[in-house]
């Protein structure tokens, strides 16, 4: 499971350095706090709820499967 968690992460950093927005915008505009979105890019948050990976997905204008597939 942790496999996955840390993907989500990775794909969560990659999306948001593609749209070239920093944590601190991701985490306003998901409505969600900052050091949730720093613990999730680390793989530190072991399970993301599926609610904070939607709201993630959303902000970025992205499916929830492209930030869990491999």
């Amino acid at each position: 499971m942790k496999e996955i968690t840390f993907k989500i992460g990775v794909n969560i950093k990659k999306y948001r350095n593609k749209k070239r927005i920093s944590q601190d915008i991701l985490s306003k505009k998901s409505n969600l706090a900052f050091h949730t979105i720093a613990k999730i890019e680390t793989g530190s948050t072991p399970n993301p709820t599926i609610k904070t990976v939607k709201k993630i997905a959303d902000a970025l204008s992205i499916s929830i499967d492209n930030l869990v597939k491999n």
